[in-house]
């Protein structure tokens, strides 16, 4: 038996797969312009020490980590207690809960992290913990939206079908708060990415170390390296944010 797919179908797949190779396309364009660019530049000692796949390669290592603990810490802080602050019994005290997480975000990002780094200490962890309280607010405010938008009618229809308090939340509000729970996290992602850079001033390590020691020792082509690895790390993260979103969203949403 012969299936014939539609010519709209094939040309519809066609436009999807070309719209999600269009940014990484261009990132790596972008990073070949600027391996062509330092490739054509002679390079002093200090430049050479700063501007290899070596010194590149762990200080990319150490931003994603940076990013995907906070983040990871982020996700596992701020949906559950997005989920308990929409809850009835809890609702008298979401304005105090979602205040508190607030402040962490209208701090500016590097006083927060001075403030870690002073308090506590410097290197990793403090950093790690100053990202989560300047990023949770917007995963905290979408996962209360999310379960707030979902249709009364729809979380009673459940009920009257058997379903328990858990079981509605779990298969009904959170499937289709999902959609607005990952807009947050996206946007949280692209958050610590560009703030982990400034986390190289207390020792955290990061992308933002090759920008810092560019600007210290007067040397433009290194804080250009540094910057556009940081910029083209953050468009990829958002682009792989959007993606997941994509491929996470309940079908028929």
């Amino acid at each position: 038996m012969t299936v014939v797919v539609p010519e709209e179908l094939v040309s519809h797949e066609r436009r999807a797969l070309g719209r999600y190779l269009v940014t990484p396309a261009i990132l790596l364009a972008v990073l070949v312009v600027l391996a062509v660019y330092v490739g054509t530049r002679s390079l002093d000692s200090i430049e050479e020490r700063r501007v290899n796949l070596d010194f590149i390669g762990q200080a990319t290592l150490e931003h994603v980590t940076l990013t995907a603990v906070s983040t990871a810490l982020v996700l596992l802080l701020a949906v559950p207690l997005g989920v308990l602050l929409t809850r009835p019994f809890a609702r008298r005290i979401t304005p105090a809960a979602v205040g508190v997480f607030n402040i962490g975000q209208s701090i500016p990002s590097i006083g927060l992290l001075v403030l870690f780094a002073i308090g506590w200490g410097i290197g990793f962890w403090p950093a790690v913990v100053a990202l989560v309280a300047y990023s949770a607010l917007p995963v905290l405010r979408n996962t209360m939206i999310g379960l707030t938008q979902v249709d009364p009618a729809v979380v009673e229809s459940g009920r009257g079908m058997g379903m328990s308090r858990l079981g509605v939340l779990s298969r009904i509000e959170l499937p289709l708060a999902v959609p607005v729970i990952l807009t947050g996290l996206r946007t949280a992602l692209v958050i610590n990415v560009g703030t982990a850079t400034i986390a190289a001033l207390t020792n955290a390590g990061g992308l933002g170390g090759i920008i810092i020691a560019g600007l210290v020792q007067n040397r433009p082509l290194v804080t250009v390296v540094g910057s556009v690895l940081t910029a083209v790390l953050a468009l990829l993260i958002d682009y792989l944010g959007r993606v997941a979103e994509d491929v996470l969203r309940p079908k028929g949403l």
